[in-house]
């Protein structure tokens, strides 16, 4: 397994990272077997993966409490990322979603993450998280100035709380107020080979300031694994009904495409999910790929993405083939 560096942190962590969003359960993703969730995340620490990815936000800290469990005896095996910014407790903060029947906001105030670092301290079982990021950035009506925000990282690093200052879901104009106040090392980004949008801007700024990126739902919630056909109804509560390739007249392009690459997954020897991380991997300035799972198989699958080396031409032309896609409307 790869090993890369958080931004220029000095902390390293396995290019695929394991997501724990589904572990914690809920509509959008159902009911969660905690035990197999540990066994999934105890077998990601035995295959080489050594970067844990959560937030209080998945399952309302049941997702955080699972992987607290999981890495009793074995925190210092694991690179910790975890997140502040969806709160929930109050109407502190500006409206977000609706989660669970749980009405949450975006709230970046200082005293709303001191709360949140400790709880979530607490969850997990830890003393430090390694890495913390603002979840999503703060907004009208309830704004917390980036500064003020930054002001409240840089005491948690101070007091050990945290080790690295990260964002998610950060515009460009977030970075550069983040780094007129501090220092981030890394961004949260949604990617995907179907869905490129954060190579428009944020990526170039992200290489070019030095700021690692781990994205999430490279796999686009499993569509790009294959195993969902032209049959799969998303139930109403499903975080996958938000998802246009998900839609019929999309979704029947994608497996399209997907069957035009047989001849590569004959080539490498690969399943979908693994030539598609593969491909993802390899793309300029991003760092980390957050492989969802709280199954062991799927992770024992996801990691062999890490042997497979492709070629340019292939990527390229992968590339080539899912930009022939489009856009969706």
């Amino acid at each position: 397994m790869e090993v890369r560096e958080i931004g220029n942190s000095g902390l390293k962590a396995s290019s695929i990272a394991l997501g724990a969003w589904a572990i914690g359960g809920g509509l959008f993703w159902g009911e969660s077997d905690d035990n197999e969730a540990i066994r999934a995340i105890l077998t990601a620490i035995d295959h080489g993966i050594t970067m844990i990815d959560t937030a209080p936000a998945y399952g309302f800290g049941h997702s955080e409490e699972v992987v607290g469990k999981a890495l009793q005896g074995k925190r210092d095996k694991v690179i910790l990322s975890n997140k502040c910014g969806l709160w929930w407790d109050d109407d502190r903060g500006s409206p977000f979603s609706e989660i669970d029947g749980r009405k949450v906001n975006v709230c970046l105030r200082p005293e709303t993450i001191n709360i949140e670092i400790d709880l979530s301290l607490k969850r997990l079982n830890t003393d430090y998280i390694d890495l913390y990021m603002t979840h999503w950035q703060s907004v009208p009506p309830d704004k917390t100035p980036i500064e003020d925000t930054m002001a409240a990282l840089l005491k948690l690093k101070d007091a050990g709380k945290i080790r690295v200052i990260g964002v998610s879901n950060a515009e460009v104009n977030h970075m550069k107020e983040y780094l007129e106040t501090g220092k981030i090392d890394s961004n949260q980004l949604k990617f995907s080979i179907l869905d490129r949008k954060m190579e428009k801007e944020q990526l170039q700024y992200c290489i070019d300031n030095s700021i690692s990126i781990q994205v999430y739902s490279p796999l686009e919630q499993g569509l790009l694994t294959g195993t969902f056909g032209m049959d799969y109804i998303p139930t109403e509560t499903e975080y996958r009904n938000k998802i246009p390739w998900f839609g019929k007249k999309l979704r029947i392009k994608v497996l399209t495409l997907l069957d035009g690459w047989k001849n590569l997954t004959d080539k490498y020897n690969c399943t979908l999910s693994q030539l598609v991380i593969a491909w993802t991997a390899m793309q300029p300035g991003i760092t980390f790929v957050l492989c969802g799972s709280r199954k062991a198989h799927h992770v024992i699958d996801n990691v062999k993405a890490a042997d497979i080396t492709l070629s340019e031409e292939d990527a390229a032309l992968m590339r080539k083939d899912a930009e022939a896609l489009g856009e969706p409307e």
